[in-house]
């Protein structure tokens, strides 16, 4: 494996540091990642949430942000609700 990232790092004309580091922050970032999706999974479970109704929550929050930036006569419905 050290062999693979000496040649991939050659190829990218970059040094082993470099190709480790950007190597680390990904394994790092989707770690992350799967670390809060986990916590959402468990939390919507916990509140009985399915997956259409987060969909369904989204929709409604961002038609509510989008009428939030309208002017005050503007304002639209998002015709949406979840339970």
């Amino acid at each position: 494996m050290a062999a693979e990232a000496e040649e991939l790092a050659k190829q990218e004309k970059r040094t082993m540091s470099e190709l480790m580091r950007e190597a680390f922050r990904r394994y790092k970032r989707e770690r992350e990642w799967d670390e809060a999706n986990a916590y959402g999974r468990a939390k919507a479970k916990e509140k009985g949430i399915t997956e259409a109704d987060a969909v369904l929550l989204i929709k409604e929050f961002r038609a509510e942000e989008s009428a939030e930036d309208q002017p005050a006569g503007r304002k639209k419905s998002s015709g949406c609700s979840a339970p």
